[in-house]
C-alpha cells in the first residue's frame, strides 16, 4: 500500500482526473460496470481495468467505426465474414486480418465519467494492433461520459498469429472522472510548465528534462541494453502462433532477431517490419499522476512508437526514489526505410492527474510484470 505522504496531492485535490482501482471497483458495486463473468480481483490495476475477450470473434473484410447512429452489432451481421468461437482452448487469429471481439464488460457509465482505452504493454510488444469500439462512436479507443452499452475490442495480429480464447486480455480502460458540465473527454493533460515545476521537486527521468507537449523520450541504440548485448530486436516474419496465456513458454530465438549495437549508433528501420527498443531515459511516474505515450508529430520521420500507451502511478520508481524504468518502445517505420540516430526524439509522455490517490502502485501488485525493466520483450517470452 502506499505512503500518504508520497506524491503531491494537490494534483488529485478536485477529485477529477483518473479513477484509482478502488474507484473501478465501486463501479463495479454500483452497477456502471457489468460482465457476463464475474470480476477477476486481478483485472483491476492501479489506474486501469483489464478487458477479457468474449466467447466468440467475428472476421470482418475490413476495420470500421459505427458512427454516431449506428450499433456495432448491426455493422457485424453485414461485414463479419466469418464467427469464431473462442471458449474451451480458443482459436488461432491469424496475423494480417481483422477480427472484432464483444468484450465481457460492459458499460452503465454516470455523466461525469468517461473512458480511454489502450492495448496491454504486453499486447503492443506481441504487435498485436488492439482498439476499443463502442456503438454510437465515431473514434476509437474512446468512451463517452455517460456511455451506456456493449463494448467490442478490434484485433489484428500483424507479426505473429496469435492463439486467444474467452476471457484473454488484450486491451484496458481507464475511467476519468469530470467536473459538472464539461465538454465529452476533455483533456487533463498537465502543461510543460506544470511537469518541469514536478521534475524540479522529484525527477520524472533520470536524464535532461525535454518537453514538448510532455515529456520527450529518445532512443538508445549507443550501448548494449540486456545480457546478449543487443539494443533492440526485430520480429521474424514467418514464426509460430504464440498463445496470448502463456507466460514464459517461448524462446526469444524462435521469433525475434537481436539487433546488436552499431559503431555508428544507427540503426534502419524496414518498411512493415516491427522493433521492440528501449528509451535512453530511465522513468518514475509518481503516485497522483498517470502518463500516456503518445506519437511525436509526424513531421519528424516516416516511423510510429506503438500502440501501448498507457503507464501507471508508481511505474519505475526505484527502491532510492530515482527513476528506474526505461519505456519499452514498439516501433514500426511507415512507407519508406528510415534511419534512426542513436538520442533521436521518438515518443512523449503526456501526464494527467488521479482523481485520487491509488491504495496500491504499480509494483506493489503481483502482476507487474515490468517494474524496473530495461530492453524487455512481452512476459511470453524466457528471459533474455
Amino acid at each position: 500500500m502506499i505512503d500518504r505522504g508520497r506524491g503531491d496531492s494537490t494534483a488529485a485535490s478536485g477529485g477529477f482526473g483518473v479513477l484509482p482501482g478502488r474507484g473501478i471497483g465501486s463501479l463495479f458495486e454500483a452497477g456502471a460496470i457489468r460482465s457476463s463473468s464475474p470480476l477477476h480481483p486481478t483485472q483491476i490495476q492501479p489506474a486501469s481495468l483489464d478487458l477479457r475477450l468474449g466467447e466468440k470473434a467475428y472476421r470482418v473484410r475490413a476495420s470500421f467505426l459505427p458512427g454516431k447512429d449506428r450499433q456495432v452489432g448491426t455493422m457485424l451481421e453485414a461485414l463479419a465474414s466469418d464467427e469464431i468461437c473462442l471458449t474451451g482452448n480458443g482459436a488461432v487469429l491469424e496475423r494480417g486480418c481483422v477480427y472484432v471481439v464483444p468484450l465481457m464488460e460492459s458499460l452503465v457509465l454516470p455523466g461525469d465519467l468517461s473512458g480511454a482505452a489502450n492495448p496491454k504493454s504486453s499486447t503492443g510488444r506481441l504487435d498485436i494492433f488492439t482498439r476499443l469500439i463502442a456503438d454510437h462512436g465515431d473514434r476509437f479507443d474512446l468512451v463517452e461520459q455517460g456511455y451506456r452499452g456493449p463494448l467490442y475490442a478490434e484485433v489484428s495480429p500483424r507479426s505473429f498469429s496469435v492463439r486467444l480464447r474467452a476471457g484473454s486480455r488484450l486491451n484496458q480502460l481507464r475511467f476519468r472522472r469530470h467536473p459538472t458540465g464539461e465538454p465529452q473527454l476533455t483533456s487533463f493533460a498537465l502543461g510543460d510548465a506544470a511537469l518541469e515545476a514536478r521534475h524540479a521537486k522529484n525527477a520524472l527521468v533520470d536524464g535532461p528534462l525535454n518537453l514538448r507537449d510532455g515529456v520527450v523520450l529518445r532512443v538508445d541504440l549507443s550501448e548494449p541494453l540486456s545480457p546478449k548485448g543487443v539494443v533492440g530486436y526485430r520480429a521474424q516474419k514467418h514464426a509460430d502462433v504464440i498463445d496470448v496465456d502463456r507466460v514464459g513458454a517461448y524462446r526469444m530465438e524462435d521469433f525475434w532477431d537481436p539487433l546488436p549495437a552499431r559503431p555508428d549508433k544507427r540503426l534502419i528501420l524496414d518498411p512493415g517490419d516491427f522493433y521492440i527498443l528501449a528509451s535512453r531515459e530511465r522513468l518514475s511516474i509518481p503516485p497522483d499522476l498517470a502518463a500516456e505515450m503518445a506519437p511525436m508529430d509526424a513531421a519528424i520521420g516516416e516511423f510510429r512508437v506503438h500502440y501501448a500507451g498507457f503507464f501507471d502511478p508508481g511505474f519505475g520508481a526505484g527502491a532510492d526514489g530515482r527513476p528506474s524504468s526505461r519505456a519499452v518502445l514498439e516501433v514500426r517505420s511507415r512507407e519508406v526505410p528510415f534511419i534512426l540516430d542513436d538520442g533521436q526524439f521518438i515518443g512523449r509522455l503526456v501526464y494527467e492527474p488521479m482523481a485520487e490517490l491509488p491504495g496500491e502502485l504499480y509494483g506493489e501488485a503481483g502482476s507487474s510484470n515490468y517494474q524496473g525493466q530495461g530492453l524487455k520483450l512481452s512476459k511470453h517470452f524466457l528471459s533474455c
